[in-house]
C-alpha cells in the first residue's frame, strides 16, 4: 500500500477517534452542541468549531454522520479519505495522529518554529487560534514526512482562517449595527419625550394665559355690573325722592289757586322727569339684564373651554403614551 494510502488510514481513524470523542451517547450522528467537545483535542474557540461544524455539514440539516464527518474533514485537508474493505489491511491501520507526534517532533526547533510562525502570519491565521501548538506539530509532521500534503494543510488552514475572519468581520458589523439602531432608538424616544414635555409646556402655559385673560374681563364685568347696580340705587333712590314730593305737592295743591297753578306746573315737570326716570330706570334695567346675560353666557362658555381644552389634552396623552407603547 502507498504513502498515500498510509495517510489516507491514519486521517480516517482520527476522524473516527473525533467522532466518537464527540458522540459519547452513541447516537450516530453529531450536532453543533457536540462537536463544542473537541475543544480539548484541538485548539479552536467554540466559535471557530461551529465554523468548521458550518463547512462540514452541507445539507443544512443540522447533523453529521460518521460518514459525512470523515469525508468532509478530509477534503478540507484535501485528502479523499477511501472506506472501501480491501484499503484497510495496512499493518499502520491501528496508528492514529496522536501516536507519533510527541516521538518524531521537536518543536522547540527555531527555525521551525519560525517557519511556522512565518507561515501562519503569511496566511493571516496567527491570532486566530487559541493554542496553535498542536497545528504546529501537524504542520511539521507533514512538512517532515508528507511534504506532498503540506500545500493542502496549508490551503486548508487559509480557508478556515478566511471563514473564521469573515465569521468575525459579519459578527462584529451586526453587533455595531444592532448598536446603531439601539442608539438611534434612544434618540428617537428621548426627542419624542422632549418634545411631548415642550407641547404640554406650551399647552400650559396659552391655558394659563386663556385663564388669566378670561379673570381679567370677568373682573372687568362685575366693576361694571356693580356701577350699574350703584346707578339704579341712586335713580331708584331719586323716584322714591320725586315720588314725596309729588305727594306733598298733591296736599298742598288746595292751598290756593295760585300756587295750585304752580303746583300743577310743577307736577307737570315732575311727571316728566319720573317719566324720563322711568324710561332710563327700564333701561337701565335692560343694561343689566344684557350684563347679568353676557356674564351667564362668558361663564358658560368659560366652562365649555375649560371643559374641552381638559378632554384634549386627555387625548393627547393617551396619543402619546400609545405611541411609547408602540416605540
Amino acid at each position: 500500500m502507498s504513502r498515500l494510502e498510509d495517510v489516507q488510514v491514519e486521517m480516517l481513524e482520527k476522524a473516527r477517534e473525533l467522532f466518537q470523542l464527540c458522540d459519547k451517547d452513541e447516537k450516530g450522528f453529531i450536532t453543533k452542541v457536540d462537536m463544542q467537545r473537541l475543544q480539548s483535542e484541538l485548539p479552536l474557540t467554540p466559535e471557530q468549531l461551529e465554523t468548521v461544524f458550518d463547512s462540514l455539514e452541507q445539507n443544512n440539516k443540522g447533523y453529521l454522520t460518521p460518514v459525512e464527518f470523515s469525508m468532509g474533514l478530509g477534503k478540507l485537508i484535501g485528502i479523499e479519505l477511501c472506506q472501501g474493505p480491501g484499503r484497510m489491511d495496512h499493518s499502520r491501520h491501528e496508528e492514529t495522529f496522536e501516536s507519533g507526534w510527541s516521538d518524531d517532533l521537536d518543536p522547540a526547533d527555531d527555525d521551525e518554529e519560525k517557519r511556522f510562525c512565518s507561515m501562519m502570519e503569511q496566511l493571516g491565521a496567527a491570532q486566530l487560534f487559541e493554542d496553535p501548538h498542536e497545528i504546529q506539530e501537524l504542520w511539521a509532521r507533514l512538512r517532515k514526512e508528507r511534504p506532498e500534503l503540506l500545500s493542502n494543510f496549508e490551503e486548508f488552514l487559509l480557508r478556515v482562517s478566511s471563514y473564521i475572519k469573515e465569521v468575525n468581520h459579519e459578527k462584529e458589523s451586526m453587533e455595531q449595527a444592532l448598536k446603531r439602531k439601539e442608539s438611534d432608538h434612544d434618540r428617537e424616544v428621548r426627542c419624542l419625550y422632549e418634545e411631548m414635555e415642550q407641547q404640554i409646556k406650551a399647552e400650559r402655559e396659552r391655558l394659563v394665559c386663556q385663564e388669566a385673560l378670561r379673570h381679567d374681563r370677568s373682573n372687568l364685568l362685575q366693576k361694571e355690573l356693580h356701577s350699574k347696580e350703584q346707578e339704579l340705587e341712586k335713580i331708584l333712590y331719586r323716584q322714591k325722592k320725586l315720588e314725596h314730593q309729588l305727594q306733598s305737592l298733591n296736599s298742598e295743591q288746595l292751598e290756593t289757586r295760585v300756587q295750585n297753578e304752580r303746583l300743577r306746573h310743577l307736577n307737570e315737570n315732575l311727571l316728566e322727569e319720573l317719566e324720563k326716570s322711568k324710561w332710563e330706570l327700564e333701561a337701565v334695567k335692560g343694561q343689566l339684564q344684557k350684563l347679568q346675560k353676557e356674564a351667564q353666557l362668558e361663564q358658560e362658555q368659560k366652562d365649555r373651554d375649560v371643559f374641552r381644552v381638559s378632554k384634549n389634552m386627555q387625548k393627547e396623552k393617551q396619543s402619546l403614551l400609545r405611541q411609547l407603547e408602540l416605540l
